[in-house]
């Protein structure tokens, strides 16, 4: 048995991979920024009762009975646990390091990789292979709504055997080429954190380190850059793609959800899946986890039964609730390609969108504008709103020189044509006095945003005010 620390122990990436590693017999303990600071105390309370020691991130709890320090990628040498572990001479390990380490040791192991869906598709895999029998370790960074309840609220993780291990792999950091999967999924490619040119050799590594792989031969870059070479040994899906293992035709939009129809090349089958959660997108999502469980022996109409009472993952187009006939929805987008998908399965129902969209970061922001900005504007019909607070700033030496401001203003310059317009509006305050000014039946408030837990409690603080008024 091990002793490990864990700095930033509440993060999506640190609780879950923290839960496992308790689960398979060590013992955990840790700090975090949003704990000193008395942000989302509730999740905070619910770590203490799962027997895990949270201390302030000062450096006074790690001591030399840890046997190591587990550090994100984003963590600086200034953060006070670092420095404590170079003093006591303890290892620092990086959050993917001992995930990959952990998922390595597995005899069936099955990677999540690609730019978007990442969450929901493992979250999809998580259920079947549970509902299956199959009793996964499973890694994500969302939490899996069928298994949430009052007394586990964050289920981001599952710990079943060690023999099958499934986990979300991030490419942002370039830590998806630790991972040595039996099976890796490559789900899309598109720009994020990093160019697209710079993301292709990072994913051929990913995959070129596994013994199968399972690609969306629907998404262009996927198709033009692995599907040849990969023949051999991939099983392929796609969105009305003839030639894929897995196909599916005919969407539509539903009430509740999405249905298709999905074909099985090899033997024709055809079969009709319905999903109660909305979007184009999380077919392709289905399809990969169908394509998953199908090489772990679970038979494709299995899955899709299986699939028919998937609840959907936190922060994916996750209903907060509704008052006066207004929505407010809570959703991790924060990429042009994953804005595109929500704003596209929002759009195949009516009424406005009230977008509230918190950039994560000013680098991404400065990297990523145009990009953000095509897809805003693309996507937002005549009337809809942007609104967009000051960009997430945790500390650090970014550069600060684009700004939320600067955003809008291209957003209102590019838009004023098609009658879709942004709003700067610097505070959460602000911003809840300025949607009860504005909001009307029929309308949908969407809180849109990364690397930030407060944004839930954003939104369900959005709705209560609603409600005030």
């Amino acid at each position: 048995m091990s002793k490990y620390f864990f700095c930033g122990i509440g993060g999506s990436g640190m609780l879950p991979l923290a839960l496992i590693v308790q689960g398979q017999g060590h013992q955990v303990g840790g700090s975090d920024r949003s704990f000193d600071q008395g942000r989302t105390p509730e999740k905070f309370v619910w770590i203490r009762s799962q027997e895990i020691t949270l201390y302030p991130q000062d450096g006074t709890g790690l001591t030399a009975d840890y046997d190591a320090l587990v550090v994100s990628s984003a963590i600086e040498d200034t953060i006070p646990e670092v420095r404590k572990a170079k003093e006591l001479g303890l290892p620092i390990i990086k959050r993917a390091e001992l995930l990959a380490g952990l998922f390595d040791k597995a005899k069936r192991r099955i990677a999540v990789g690609g730019t978007s869906g990442k969450s929901t598709t493992t979250g999809m895999l998580a259920w079947v292979l549970s509902e299956a029998g199959k009793n996964p370790t499973v890694m994500n960074g969302a939490s899996f709504l069928n298994f949430t309840d009052p007394q586990n609220p964050y289920t981001s993780a599952l710990v079943g055997s060690k023999d099958l291990f499934v986990a979300e792999c991030d490419e942002s950091d370039g830590s998806i080429i630790l991972y040595h999967p039996a099976t890796a999924i490559l789900h899309n490619v598109a720009l994020d954190h990093k160019p697209v040119a710079e993301l292709i050799p990072v994913f051929r590594q990913y995959l070129e380190q596994s013994d199968r792989q399972i690609l969306n031969v629907g998404n262009t870059i996927v198709r033009d850059n692995f599907a040849k070479d990969f023949a051999p040994t991939s099983f392929t899906y796609g969105f009305g793609v003839d030639s894929a293992d897995i196909n599916a035709v005919n969407y539509q939009p539903t009430q509740s959800g999405a249905h298709c129809t999905i074909i099985e090349k090899d033997s024709g089958a055809k079969h009709e899946l319905e999903l109660t959660i909305p979007g184009k997108h999380n077919i392709e999502n289905a399809l990969a986890a169908i394509a998953a469980a199908y090489l772990e022996g679970v038979p494709v109409v299995e899955s899709i039964r299986i699939l028919a009472k998937f609840l959907g993952v936190g922060r994916r187009l996750e209903n907060i609730g509704k008052y006066n006939n207004i929505s407010v929805i809570d959703d991790f987008a924060h990429n042009p390609d994953k804005i595109s998908a929500v704003l596209a399965s929002l759009n195949e129902y009516s009424g406005r969108l009230i977008v509230i969209f918190q950039m994560h970061g000013y680098g991404p922001l400065k990297l990523m504008k145009d990009e953000l900005a095509d897809a805003f504007c693309a996507g937002l019909k005549a009337g809809d709103i942007l609104i967009m607070p000051d960009v997430l700033y945790m500390g650090g030496t970014a550069d600060r020189s684009y700004s939320s401001d600067d955003f809008i203003k291209e957003i209102n310059s590019r838009g004023a044509a098609r009658e879709v317009r942004g709003e700067w509006v610097p505070t959460r305050e602000s911003i809840i006095n300025r949607i009860t000014e504005i909001a009307n039946s029929g309308d949908r408030i969407i809180v849109m945003g990364a690397r930030d837990d407060t944004l839930p409690v954003f939104a369900r603080q959005i709705l209560e005010s609603l409600k005030k008024v």
